[in-house]
């Protein structure tokens, strides 16, 4: 019945490409997306002949680079998928219509996995559409736009079953497996393998893979070993049982498949099976994923839901999460968390805000904010909390600079410091801020952060601690302690004056606290306090009226600061490395999210006993719907903007740990050594 459907979509299809049966306007519209069906169609039977096979680089780009043309920025302008261009040739029809463009865009790695169906219901979704429009044009009426919004209303209902199931399939389901067969299976000297992926591919990335090819087995394994121990690392650190888990997530950037191969080995010989599947398009990408070809265009369409989203669809999608986690719950107990590779290195991005971008409206917003606290903790019933772990490291791509190589070399070094070392001094921190009641962080250099972070109580500090040491296990590379701090009592303006959070750039962000909870933010991106407001609500809060301050650290990495200011790539730093370059703090849910009652110490032996916070996460044992936010945001003030970090204890004495940017705790001055070769 597929193989049927599909010829008789394709057939369909071919015939609108010469029709004029629908309104002027709409016309180059649909006769474009039916040339993009066919295109795709066409990579469809390409990948599965013979000829595919053969094809040399030259051919594997050039498809490659026509499937994704359209929306890259030198075209966008003139895109339906962007927003703006549809709204002025579609009229009121613009938004809907460059949503079903987005939908029509998802084909493109399904013809490379060789998945029909996936491909069939996006093509029988835009027959619908079209069909529906041509209806209206011979009745001698315009089309009815909330008839087309239904239609596309129930298209993402009557498919939500089948399109999480398949999120759940690929994330914890070893024996799917059409990324893991490329990597382990290809000759990777041969970089035709790129294109098979059906991800965007660009010089980026096979430069990248050039590099790693370049580079001696010993180091591919250096890396490699960093990564997976971290993974195991962290298991054991937090008290976990690691044996009980089959599978683990492994989530990274083409171009780095030598290493990524090393590692599916090592998880192996540890018992773990990989799991390596595609990202879903957006602006945060989990999984494994190409070029991003535009983020603009990712950025535009991160509100669609808008177009679809009430309390019906939303307890339609947690209906079948449930049900879906609940057909393969022996796999889910197995599955032990993500390995996440994030790479750096490309021009920082500042998004535009498009007039005619979808919205959330306020009632959607809460409704957003339900659905993520209610999957969250669906998830968390399959997926246990005090039972997973998971580690991320990240590496520069050549974007970075002219001296990629050097760079990449100096992270390798900042990926592998010394952990005992950074332990022996971070205790020498820790034993200074157990003895706080709060701690005060002030700016400098223009930074107005004035800050107090109130701290639990020690019943007994021979036996208990604030901070946990954190060296390389799920945070690579070592470099911080942190706290999840009370929120009453902490009370400030956190200020820093140029920050990349989930690769979008934020100049002047201030957070303003209240007893640890968001009471204003701002930022001066854009011209109007109303934008730049929308903006850290959307991004940073995710669509919270507020966030409580979930986490406080310190870090301690000078190493990578130092080399952040020599070859002047700290904007373009993931917030993995930049977290530990200076004082940072999260909004949101605690690092033990989830895991609060899971007891967690240090290398000393002392519990770590400040776990949540005594107004949010404490709601888990009465109304679990108030315990989690479901995000975490590090926000870090690097060193050159920090006057005074300083203890304040109970009796009022005054401890400080930072002083101008530089450590002068006793005990901390090989901190200081790297900023002497600046």
């Amino acid at each position: 019945m597929i193989e049927e459907r599909f010829e008789l979509a394709i057939e369909r299809v071919k015939e609108i490409i010469a029709e004029e049966a629908t309104a002027e306007n709409m016309r180059d519209y649909f006769q474009k997306c039916a040339a993009f069906i066919l295109s795709v169609k066409e990579t469809f039977d390409w990948v599965g002949s013979l000829e595919y096979e053969e094809a040399d680089m030259s051919a594997l780009a050039d498809k490659n680079r026509e499937l994704y043309a359209d929306i890259l920025p030198e075209n966008y302008g003139r895109s339906y998928g962007n927003p703006d261009y549809a709204a002025e040739k579609l009229e009121k029809y613009g938004k809907l219509f460059s949503y079903l463009y987005t939908k029509l865009r998802e084909m493109i790695p399904y013809a490379y996995e060789q998945k029909k169906e996936q491909m069939l219901i996006r093509i029988e979704l835009f027959l619908e559409i079209y069909n529906t429009c041509v209806y209206a044009e011979e009745e001698g009426a315009a089309p009815d736009l909330k008839e087309l919004e239904q239609i596309v209303y129930w298209f993402m209902s009557d498919y939500s079953e089948e399109m999480t199931e398949e999120v759940i399939e690929k994330q914890i389901n070893p024996e799917v497996d059409f990324a893991k067969k490329i990597i382990m299976e290809s000759d990777l000297s041969d970089l035709r393998y790129l294109y098979r992926f059906g991800e965007y591919i660009t010089d980026n990335e096979i430069e990248t893979a050039k590099h790693l090819l370049s580079m001696p087995e010993e180091k591919i394994k250096l890396m490699a070993d960093t990564y997976t121990e971290g993974y195991r690392i962290g298991f054991a650190v937090t008290n976990k049982d690691i044996t009980k888990k089959k599978t683990v997530a492994i989530r990274y950037c083409l171009g780095f498949e030598r290493m990524i191969k090393q590692a599916v080995l090592n998880f192996e010989k540890m018992g773990l099976q990989a799991t390596i599947y595609r990202a879903a398009a957006g602006v945060n990408r989990n999984g494994y994923f190409g070029a991003i070809p535009n983020k603009q265009y990712d950025f535009d369409h991160k509100d669609d839901a808008a177009l679809f989203m009430d309390k019906q669809y939303i307890n339609r999608r947690l209906e079948v999460l449930r049900n879906g986690y609940e057909k393969r719950k022996e796999m889910a107990a197995v599955f032990g968390g993500p390995a996440v590779l994030e790479t750096f290195g490309e021009t920082p991005f500042a998004p535009e805000f498009k007039e005619n971008a979808c919205r959330l409206s306020k009632e959607q917003q809460k409704l957003s904010v339900e659905f993520a606290s209610a999957s969250g903790s669906i998830i968390n019933e399959y997926i246990k909390g005090e039972e997973r772990s998971f580690t991320i490291i990240a590496f520069p791509t050549p974007e970075v600079g002219d001296n990629y190589s050097e760079i990449f070399d100096e992270i390798v070094r900042i990926n592998t410091l010394d952990y005992k070392l950074y332990q022996t001094i971070q205790q020498t921190i820790i034993d200074c801020l157990d003895k706080a009641d709060h701690v005060v962080i002030q700016g400098m250099n223009g930074n107005k952060t004035d800050l107090t972070v109130k701290l639990h109580e020690l019943n007994d500090a021979e036996k208990e601690s604030n901070f946990e040491n954190c060296v390389a296990d799920v945070n690579i590379p070592v470099g911080e302690v942190f706290t999840s701090p009370l929120l009453k009592g902490t009370n400030g303006l956190l200020h820093v004056s140029r920050v990349f959070l989930n690769e979008l750039e934020y100049k002047d962000l201030e957070v303003e606290f209240k007893d640890g909870m968001v009471e204003q933010y701002r930022c001066s991106n854009f011209d109007t306090e109303e934008e730049n407001k929308k903006y850290v609500k959307e991004n940073v809060l995710f669509h919270h009226d507020t966030l409580p301050l979930g986490e406080f650290a310190i870090g301690t990495n000078t190493t990578a600061y130092v080399v952040a200011e020599k070859y002047k790539i700290a904007d373009k730093l993931p917030i993995l490395i930049a977290e530990k370059m200076g004082p940072h703090f999260a909004v949101g849910d605690t690092c033990y999210s989830h895991a609060e009652d899971v007891k967690v110490y240090n290398p000393d032996g002392k519990e770590l006993i400040a776990r949540e916070n005594e107004l949010v996460s404490e709601y888990r044992h009465t109304d679990i719907s108030k315990a989690y936010y479901n995000c975490h945001t590090d926000i870090t003030i690097p060193y050159d903007e920090l006057g005074r970090l300083y203890v304040v204890t109970k009796d009022g004495a005054e401890l400080t740990i930072i002083e101008n940017g530089r450590f002068v705790l006793e005990g901390c001055e090989e901190l200081n050594k790297p900023f002497q070769n600046q």
